[in-house]
């Protein structure tokens, strides 16, 4: 099948559904103070850090604080056949939150508690807007963390919405091998629960892995249960500067293919690199850069760190930086996660437009050099980083939303890097989710067929077409 053309991706296709009076006067009777039609608070929930124009925002937004608030939410949608958008803190990129066909939002933040932590079971179960740094805050005496770090300090439920992973996601997967078990209200207002606590299951279809990654438009997450992890003996981080891409690339290429269980190895490229130094005032060399993380015994540490420093060396690689204190390794990592902010400031009023593909392990160098070549060539400022280890990386093409040019520009630059991954046998999107601005990579991606099975499940569980609608598929 033909990929889509550039122009595809521009502009969101905006049909809202008229939301009747009698509707939002249900909601304020049912939810009082909790429901908001305030205009600024609908512009809030009316976005999200995609770079696409602003659209309508929702008609009402409603404050769950418990698991019967949003079943009586989306049950009254249900009844009027009205939209509903769940949200949690608004980090997507892809524009999951546009209310492209009306509707309401269900703000989950308040939903923020620790339910359960089953420290023997290595298992927690929360609420949909508990962050990952409060969660890792609130289990940190047991011994254990959770590992997924997508960057933002998004909440466990978007991030199970959209199947998130991060920069730990080489050594502890993804939220797709992470969550166990859900509490889910379906499109109808019905709670229904699951999984269970149990690391396996052979009991009928695996739904818990059918609404992670649905991106919002089957049901609204309302409880999670997730692994956790013991905390490493000993943690090592370190950061290795190299002559090109090329050399950082091939390096990453080895340490993977001969096994070694790092447990995190971002790339960032020189652009990134001095966008970092100026926004944090550090002094990295501004050089193509792996940025490195070791777990387990101390022991196995060191002999992972040898390893990957021999590996780097031959390939050009120097000007080690070790860190071993926790402190040393927040400034390293805070580098990193500070990327995306450091990329905006660098050209103030700009946006991204990020990309997420991710492609075979042996197909990274190919693919990722082939696009730097094209971004280059093209004049437009970007940042590069990447969660390489997997085959992950991200282009974020800095763009002023007031000159249609350049969006073209990143949109077609986002086009030939999308379809040379899927010829190489990757993926349109390694972590961010379809949204809105891969509807039609997923069909290049999956197939007519494929997608026709997913627009029958969508139809199955939500016959009304309420669940984020707009999302994933036309």
């Amino acid at each position: 099948m033909n990929a889509p053309t550039p122009a595809a991706h521009l502009a969101p296709v905006v049909t809202a559904r008229p939301v009747p009076q009698a509707f939002l006067d249900a909601l304020k009777a049912r939810f009082g103070a909790n429901c908001s039609t305030a205009l600024v608070v609908r512009e809030q929930h009316g976005r999200d850090e995609s770079a696409f124009a602003p659209v309508p925002p929702p008609s009402a937004v409603i404050f769950a604080e418990c698991t019967q608030d949003v079943a009586d939410a989306v049950k009254l949608a249900s009844d009027y056949k009205v939209p509903v958008i769940p949200f949690g803190v608004g980090s997507s990129l892809e524009g999951h939150l546009l209310a492209v066909q009306g509707g309401i939002s269900i703000d989950l933040t308040r939903m923020n508690k620790v339910l359960a932590i089953n420290a023997e079971d290595l298992t927690v179960t929360v609420q949909p807007g508990v962050t990952r740094k409060q969660l890792n805050e609130e289990i940190k005496s047991t011994g254990l963390f959770f590992p997924i770090d997508p960057g933002a300090d998004a909440t466990i439920g978007g991030m199970s919405a959209t199947r998130a992973s991060g920069t730990n996601a080489v050594r502890y997967g993804t939220m797709r091998e992470n969550v166990l078990a859900l509490e889910v209200v379906t499109a109808s207002g019905e709670i229904i629960r699951t999984g269970t606590r149990a690391r396996k299951s052979s009991a009928g279809y695996d739904l818990t892995r059918l609404f992670v990654g649905s991106e919002g438009t089957l049901g609204v997450m309302t409880e999670v249960t997730v692994k956790l992890y013991p905390l490493p003996e000993a943690i090592s981080a370190a950061i290795c500067s190299f002559p090109s891409i090329e050399a950082a690339v091939q390096t990453v290429i080895q340490v993977i293919q001969l096994g070694v269980p790092i447990a995190r190895v971002e790339l960032i490229d020189h652009n990134t690199v001095r966008m970092v130094n100026a926004y944090a005032k550090l002094g990295l060399r501004e050089e193509p850069m792996l940025l490195m993380e070791f777990h387990g015994s101390p022991a196995g540490v060191k002999e992972q760190a040898e390893t990957v420093q021999e590996l780097a060396s031959d390939h050009g690689g120097n000007a080690f930086e070790w860190a071993t204190t926790p402190e040393e390794r927040t400034r390293l990592w805070t580098a990193r996660h500070n990327a995306y902010f450091a990329a905006l400031q660098s050209r103030p009023g700009c946006r991204a437009i990020s990309t997420d593909t991710c492609v075979p392990i042996s197909k990274l160098a190919d693919c990722l050099l082939d696009s730097v070549t094209e971004t280059e060539a093209s004049g437009l400022p970007y940042f590069l980083v990447g969660h390489v280890g997997d085959g992950n990386f991200h282009f974020g093409y800095l763009i002023d939303p007031e000159i249609p040019s350049e969006r073209e520009v990143a949109e077609d630059l986002n086009y030939k890097l999308v379809s040379r991954a899927l010829r190489l046998g990757g993926t349109c999107t390694g972590e961010h989710g379809i949204g809105l601005h891969k509807i039609d990579f997923l069909v290049t991606e999956a197939g007519v067929g494929a997608v026709n099975m997913m627009r029958t499940l969508k139809q199955a569980l939500d016959p009304h077409n309420i669940m984020n609608p707009g999302k994933i598929f036309h």
